[in-house]
């Protein structure tokens, strides 16, 4: 799935998102809404790995969702 589509779905792709990234406050999901560059720097800061690493696994997430089928029902819910 990509970005926009994910900035476009975003209150419904969160509850996926807050799995995959425990650690991430509340006000850290309000902060990104669904943009991948604020996901990114709120990954970084908070598990405390390098950008291209917070690159890496956003972008593996977004695969994950492609490949899951999410992008495709847009009714599913996760």
């Amino acid at each position: 799935m990509n970005w926009g589509q994910i900035e476009g779905k975003w209150k419904r792709l969160t509850g996926a998102a807050r799995e995959h990234w425990a650690e991430l406050t509340d006000e850290d999901w309000q902060k990104i809404m669904g943009k991948k560059e604020r996901l990114v720097a709120v990954i970084q800061e908070r598990y405390g790995i390098a950008k291209a690493e917070a690159e890496r696994q956003a972008d593996d997430w977004s695969r994950a969702l492609k490949h899951s089928g999410h992008d495709t029902h847009p009714a599913s819910r996760l």
